[in-house]
């Protein structure tokens, strides 16, 4: 299937043709930089994780070893049934040529469909529906992260507290505007600092086990399904507060084209998942020693020696943390871009050996004032903690369904092991998802509501511009039939090559017409070029470029990239000079574009409002030729005026 251009914009380095170029870059430092931009969200759960699971409203015990075995094992089998089996074992494997992510799974499950089948169609909702809600979960997890570290302030010194949400606002300042260097160096800097972070919950962890290292046993399954058996059916609301021990598992695939699926699996097996599991131990031993603990296990598990230490680092691990969703939103834009879900947006990328290292200075800003709006709105993580895991959930059981639309549609897994693993998954999924939506009216509003506004975005979009395409070709001419009778009676020609950019293929350019009718002349040579996204994220070399001469030095030219690829048209002609007889002199090469100014209309297309909202959508898009990276001296625009 191909999408019909939507230009993303890139201004920065032409992407090469395949993905996880790594270039010099080895194995380790990758590990190391992936372990830095990655896993800084779910790495940082623990500092929130059981203080929110022991509020009064979910009714455990701190005193009792039932419920804190219970929780414990919880929270142990989510991190190895939600993210270790289901995304590092399963949905990792789903990669769309390197690339991760929502966006990218359902481009996957689509094709497992015929071209434009209402089931296609369907998966496409759903999928685009998963990535609003991720886009929720960016605005969340840098608040609730830095406000949680933050938060130690009140444990080292009570007067402290009115600085918490000064502080976290100049820390996120700080983390949004140092965006701009990309995620490589990001990486390089964050990646050690993770490493240490880990290194110190995973001490911390096993120093305060020795309290009561019968906490160990929360690894038998048995006394998670204990803690049902003892709760009942109201047990399952404490999944509200365990989904918050696996918040950033969506992260590892997201960003699975930053780094590649190697560095991340080892990172987690062999870093990540020991320290969390300590660490969780070890506050569970704490609480049991110390049932006061509950307060913030976290940091009261911490030596006095070590507090003001531990919440600096703590504080750099919480920007690390933000880090992860970050970069995967990033990759879900330029996705939505090229997939003609969001408008054209600059898109930079960041580093010359990581080809899915980006930069979107549209998406970065627009993060910046929500998640800083947010920490004002809440001012504190427990009250944060309320909204956060229904974005999260949401996304979780989105992806179970998507990825075994795509399982199962390419035969990828036995069916005797997809089916049992899919229910599973579902439904621990389904759980998580119900435990958080009944947390509706403490926050959980938020989440859903900013999913829901982002939804209505990228269908607006996505629909207006098959709308705005409907009404070009309802009035537009067909090639075929307009150059027959123009090469009748032709007007002068002049030397030099002109090339037409053309949204639909077989149809005469606008902007051909109005040359014509204002300057009474044609070029020497005629190009009618149409740019394709496809839905992969790397187009094949042999299906990069396609010329077709028609007659009379007029040529139909296709040109085809990945929705991970930002295109370079004059540089994709240059090299085409072999291939149909065409030589593309730069100095000697025009562009034509047509540029529409969309007015909305009552009487056809969406409803007002929303044909409103993509008028003003389309107006401030940066133009496609910028994406093409077309040299402005070169270019010539034409407008028109349609209604939708």
């Amino acid at each position: 299937m191909a999408i019909s251009a939507t230009p993303g914009n890139g201004n920065g380095n032409h992407a090469p043709a395949h993905p996880h170029d790594q270039g010099n870059v080895g194995l380790v430092g990758l590990i190391v930089g992936a372990i830095g931009v990655v896993f800084g969200d779910i790495g940082t759960s623990p500092l929130y994780t059981l203080k929110e699971a022991f509020l009064p409203h979910y009714g455990l015990n701190p005193s009792d070893q039932a419920d804190v075995l219970g929780l414990l094992s919880l929270i142990f089998w989510a991190l190895m049934i939600v993210v270790t089996i289901k995304y590092v074992t399963f949905i990792m494997r789903a990669d769309n040529e390197g690339e991760g992510g929502i966006m990218a799974l359902m481009a996957m499950a689509q094709r497992t469909f015929p071209s434009a089948s209402r089931s296609a169609y369907v998966f496409g909702i759903l999928g685009i529906f998963g990535a609003s809600l991720f886009f929720g979960d960016g605005v969340i997890t840098p608040a609730v992260s830095v406000l949680g570290a933050m938060e130690g302030l009140e444990v080292a010194a009570p007067n402290f507290e009115t600085l918490v949400v000064p502080l976290s606002i100049a820390v996120l300042l700080v983390l949004f505007i140092g965006q701009r260097f990309g995620t490589s160096k990001v990486g390089r800097v964050f990646g050690p600092v993770t490493l240490v972070w880990f290194a110190a919950i995973a001490a911390i962890g096993a120093f305060n086990i020795r309290h009561d290292p019968a906490v160990l046993m929360a690894l038998n399954p048995w006394w998670g399904l204990k803690f049902f058996l003892d709760h009942g059916w109201h047990g399952i609301f404490i999944l509200g507060a365990v989904v918050l021990a696996i918040t950033g598992g969506e992260a590892l695939y997201a960003d699975m084209g930053h780094f590649g699926a190697k560095p991340i699996r080892v990172g987690w097996m062999a870093v990540v998942l020991p320290a969390l599991t300590l660490n969780y131990l070890g506050q569970g031993a704490l609480v049991l020693k110390d049932p006061t603990a509950v307060n913030n296990p976290f940091f009261l598990g911490v030596p006095k020696w070590g507090l003001y230490p531990m919440i600096a680092l703590a504080t750099a691990a919480a920007v690390i943390a933000s880090q992860a969703v970050i970069t995967g939103a990033y990759s879900v834009a330029r996705q939505a871009m090229q997939l003609s879900y969001i408008p054209r947006m600059k898109v930079i990328h960041t580093s010359r050996e990581t080809i899915g290292q980006i930069y979107v200075p549209g998406i970065n800003w627009l993060l910046m004032v929500s998640v800083i709006a947010l920490v004002l709105m809440f001012r504190s993580s427990t009250n944060l903690a309320s909204a956060y895991g229904v974005s999260v959930s949401g996304t979780m059981l989105i992806t179970s369904v998507l990825m075994f639309v795509y399982a199962r549609g390419r035969q990828l897994i036995p069916a005797w092991i997809l089916w049992p693993a899919t229910a599973v998954f579902v439904l621990v999924d389904a759980a998580f998802l119900f435990a958080n939506v009944i947390k509706f009216a403490d926050g959980a509003w938020f989440p859903l509501a900013l999913g829901i506004v982002v939804f209505t975005v990228l269908r607006t979009w996505h629909r207006g511009r098959d709308l705005l395409h409907a009404e070009i070709r309802k009035e537009g001419i067909q090639l075929d039939t307009f150059l027959p009778g123009l090469m009748l009676a032709p007007p002068a020609r002049v030397p030099g090559t002109a090339v037409f950019l053309v949204a639909q293929k077989g149809m005469a350019p606008q902007a051909l017409l109005h040359n014509l009718k204002h300057n009474k002349v044609l070029h020497e040579r005629n190009v009618f070029l149409t740019v394709e996204t496809l839905n992969v994220p790397y187009a094949p070399k042999e299906r990069r470029l396609k010329i077709d001469p028609i007659g009379d030095d007029f040529y139909r030219v296709v040109l085809r990239y990945g929705f991970m690829e930002t295109p370079d048209v004059p540089l994709a002609l240059m090299r085409s000079c072999d291939k149909g007889g065409i030589h593309f002199d730069p100095m000697d090469t025009t562009y034509f574009a047509s540029r529409e100014t969309v007015v909305a209309s009552r009487h056809r297309g969406m409803p007002i409002w929303r044909d409103k909202l993509f008028a003003i959508m389309h107006r401030n898009a940066v133009p496609a030729t910028n994406f093409f990276r077309i040299p402005g001296n070169r270019l010539v625009e034409l407008g028109a005026q349609v209604e939708i």
